[in-house]
């Protein structure tokens, strides 16, 4: 029987994260929750009028964003600890590049539909027209969440075996995604204040290069973290 193919590999490993999610619905609930509520009381504590929009709706979203994936991480890799489904993940003949890949694609996955929920309550709490920057704002997350992915399963992988490991990922995690955040939270607000999609580019191009870098060192990497 011909083995599988790296693509199909990463696939297979894609595929079982996300029927797990698709039979419990439990990191997409948790953390959907979660943005929301943080959303909220970061819209009740920061409110200031009409210019909030503008000023306060961009860091709303992504700080929301931010705290939720770092939830999400968590929780996949927790399933992975568990009654010893890493070992027997590891154990299979998968290449470990696809098994980073696997767990990055899942996680794109759980972060964007965050942002499908985080987004248009945002949006309302703040009085945002989604008709005029939706399509602005779908790019952003579109260049963000690689990045997020990407980087929070190899780091996740590095704390997997940690007790503490949701404060280490955390304390590890929040510092590294600081600049495609506050590429994020800059664009999005300029975009908000009228920009055009051609006067954001800077800020897409600084978070491909994040997205580039975090997936390819993640695919050269994971083996050296998850066998360390």
């Amino acid at each position: 029987m011909k083995r599988p193919g790296w693509l199909q590999q990463a696939l297979f490993v894609a595929g079982k994260d996300l029927s797990i999610e698709l039979a419990t619905g439990e990191i997409i609930t948790t953390s959907g929750f979660f943005a929301v509520l943080v959303a909220v009381i970061a819209s009740l504590a920061f409110f200031a009028g009409q210019g909030a929009a503008e000023q306060v709706a961009p860091g709303v979203i992504w700080v929301s964003v931010t705290f939720a994936s770092v939830l999400a991480l968590s929780r996949t890799w927790q399933r992975e600890r568990e009654d010893g489904a890493l070992l027997g993940l590891l154990v299979m003949p998968i290449q470990r590049s696809a098994i980073f890949a696997g767990k990055a694609i899942g996680v794109f996955v759980f972060v964007a539909a965050v942002e499908i929920i985080v987004i248009p309550v945002s949006a309302l709490l703040f009085s945002v027209d989604l008709r005029l920057v939706g399509g602005g704002i779908a790019l952003f997350c579109l260049a963000a969440t690689p990045g997020i992915a990407a980087s929070g399963t190899l780091f996740g992988a590095m704390t997997v075996r940690t007790r503490a490991r949701d404060l280490v990922l955390a304390s590890v995690l929040f510092p590294l995604l600081a600049p495609t955040m506050l590429a994020a939270v800059a664009g999005t607000r300029e975009l908000f204040g009228g920009a055009s999609i051609g006067e954001l580019t800077d800020y897409l191009v600084l978070m491909g290069v994040f997205d580039v870098v975090f997936v390819a060192g993640g695919v050269g990497m994971f083996e050296l973290l998850i066998e360390g």
